[in-house]
């Protein structure tokens, strides 16, 4: 059952939320969690809120404090670009490619424990989620409303995306020795440049999402 609106928080409910999507840069995140009455009052008391609405250093402070309580199930997907690209170059549609990850971590953290309600932002037709459920998935509600961030457990899951997402970008500059942009800017296309100049044309599959239009200006300039 798929439902939208406003509604109230329930006391026992998964929150799912991504990081990437409109980044040329970096991995598409979907994560998940669990918000019950054992550990609602917890998340609150750690400062969580909408990751757009927190520094990089205040999300990696609650992300540590999220995942060191034990009390608190999650579940983080990561689809790095060379894995995004391909089932994009399969599916052709972005909110195919989040219907299937915001679904997978439903299935993830239902496997852990049993839930009635499912709660995420609203992203695209809302049964871009409900078709990848499997049996377990499509036995609950499953709310998806704008602005979901609003909701506890859906932004404890932002947090925890964005800090995977984040993490991505500071891994990538120890290793290019140089940083990446966040977005989809000039600034990326110029970035993008410089890694085909240290390593080569091909090596543009591991770091950008091909089919953002920042790849047909890189071409049309080369």
């Amino acid at each position: 059952m798929a439902s939208q609106g406003g509604l109230d928080e329930p006391s026992c409910y998964i929150g799912t939320d991504e990081s990437g999507k409109g980044d040329y840069f970096g991995p598409l995140v979907i994560a998940g969690v669990i918000a019950d009455e054992s550990n609602l009052q917890f998340l609150k008391s750690i400062g969580v809120k909408d990751s757009k609405e927190l520094s990089d250093s205040a999300i990696k402070k609650i992300s540590n404090e999220i995942k060191s309580n034990h009390e608190i199930k999650f579940n983080v997907i990561s689809i790095y670009p060379k894995k995004y690209n391909e089932l994009y170059g399969r599916v052709g549609n972005v909110n195919r490619i989040l219907g299937w990850g915001h679904a997978k971590v439903i299935e993830n953290l239902l496997e852990k424990q049993k839930v009635e309600e499912a709660i995420s932002d609203k992203f695209g037709d809302e049964k871009y989620i409900f078709t990848s459920l499997q049996e377990r998935g499509k036995n609950i509600s499953l709310h998806q409303v704008t602005k979901a961030e609003r909701y506890t457990a859906v932004a404890a899951a932002s947090i925890l995306a964005r800090e995977r997402f984040n993490s991505w970008f500071k891994q990538e500059k120890e290793k290019l020795g140089f940083e990446l942009p966040k977005g989809s800017s000039e600034n990326s296309e110029l970035a993008a440049e410089k890694i085909m100049s240290k390593l080569g044309d091909h090596s543009l599959n591991d770091f950008v999402k091909y089919h953002f239009k920042n790849t047909l200006r890189l071409k049309t300039n080369r």
